[in-house]
C-alpha cells in the first residue's frame, strides 16, 4: 500500500496528507477548488518549516515531504489506481454518502475506503457503497502530524482483513490505533463532546467565566486545553454537528447541543477558524500563537 489519495484540503485532510507524504506515501490531495488546494499546501509547508526550525526533520525531509504529495480537483482523476482513499470532507452525513457511492464507482475493486468521520455511522457510509467490507473509519486526531492517536472505527460489516490492514498502517505512520465500534460519537466524541458541552452550559448559566472555566480544568484536571478553547481548535460548527448526531443516534437529552453553542454558530463565531469563538484569535491571541503550545 503506497499510494494514496485525501479527499477535502482542510485543517484534518492536509494534516493526514501531510503525514502520509512524511512517512514516504505517494498522496493525491483532492479538493473542489484550486484556492483549497493551495491553502492546504500552504499550511503543509508552514508546518514542515516548524519541523525544520525545531531540527525535528531536515531541509530535505521537507522538500522530499511536499514532492510526494499532488494536487487534483478531479475527483475521478485523484483516486485512479490508488490503494487506500481516506475521505476528510466537512462532517455532512449527505455530502459524505455522496462522495462514497462516488468512490465506489471510480476507484478499484482492491481500494479500501476510509473516512475520517468523527461521529457519523461508518455502517450508513458503507452502505452507500457495494463494499461494504472495504469500508472504515480512520479517525485521525488534530494536529495530525502531531498527535499520536487515530481511532479505528469498524462498521457492521468491515472485514477483519481491512480492519488489520489499516491497524497496521497507522503504525507505520508512528501512529497508536485505537479499535472501537460504530455507534455515534464513537469513544473519543461520545466522551469529548459532553463534556465541551456542559462546559458551554456552565458557561451559559453564569456559573464561571470562559477564562475561570478553562483554568479549573486545566489546572485542576490537568487538561493541556481548557475544554471552551479546545471547542474553538475543533470549530464549534463541527462541535454542534457532532452533537446533533449524537442526540439524533441516541435520542438521549443529555447529548442535545447547549443554545449558547447554536447561537454562536448562527453567528458566525465558529472558534480559530472565523477568528473568534469563546476567545479572540484576530489580534493579539493569533490562533498560530496558541498553537504552538501545544505543537
Amino acid at each position: 500500500m503506497k499510494n494514496i489519495a485525501v479527499i477535502g484540503a482542510g485543517t484534518m485532510g492536509n494534516g493526514i496528507a501531510h503525514t502520509f507524504a512524511q512517512f514516504g506515501y505517494q498522496v493525491n490531495l483532492i479538493d473542489i477548488s484550486q484556492e483549497s488546494l493551495d491553502r492546504g499546501m500552504a499550511t503543509i509547508t508552514k508546518n514542515l518549516d516548524r519541523m525544520v526550525t525545531k531540527e525535528a526533520i531536515s531541509e530535505d525531509d521537507k522538500n522530499t515531504t511536499l514532492g510526494n504529495i499532488t494536487t487534483h480537483t478531479s475527483i475521478e482523476n485523484g483516486v485512479k489506481n490508488v490503494d487506500l482513499v481516506v475521505e476528510a470532507a466537512t462532517e455532512n452525513e449527505d455530502l459524505k454518502l455522496k462522495i462514497f457511492k462516488q468512490l465506489d464507482e471510480l476507484c478499484n475493486q482492491a481500494c479500501i475506503l476510509a473516512s475520517n468521520t468523527s461521529s457519523i455511522s461508518i455502517t450508513k457510509i458503507a452502505a452507500a457503497t457495494s463494499r461494504p467490507a472495504q469500508v472504515i473509519g480512520m479517525h485521525f486526531m488534530n494536529p495530525v502530524p502531531i498527535m499520536k492517536l487515530v481511532e479505528i472505527i469498524r462498521g457492521y460489516n468491515t472485514s477483519d482483513e481491512v480492519c488489520e490492514t489499516i491497524m497496521e498502517l497507522s503504525k507505520k505512520l508512528n501512529k497508536i490505533p485505537t479499535e472501537v465500534n460504530d455507534y455515534p460519537g464513537f469513544v473519543a466524541n461520545r466522551i469529548l463532546m459532553p463534556m465541551i458541552n456542559e462546559s458551554i452550559e456552565t458557561l451559559y448559566n453564569g456559573v464561571g467565566g470562559v477564562q475561570e472555566i478553562d483554568t479549573v480544568m486545566k489546572l485542576g484536571m490537568a487538561h493541556p486545553m481548557g475544554p471552551l478553547q479546545l471547542a474553538d481548535f475543533i470549530g464549534l460548527d463541527v462541535c454542534l454537528s457532532i452533537l446533533n448526531v449524537m442526540y439524533d443516534g441516541f435520542k438521549n437529552p443529555k447529548y442535545a447541543p447547549c443554545p449558547l453553542l447554536a447561537n454562536m454558530v448562527q453567528a458566525g463565531k465558529l472558534g480559530v477558524k472565523s477568528s473568534e469563538g469563546f476567545y479572540d484569535y484576530s489580534e493579539s491571541r493569533k490562533a498560530e500563537k496558541v498553537a504552538k503550545q501545544f505543537s
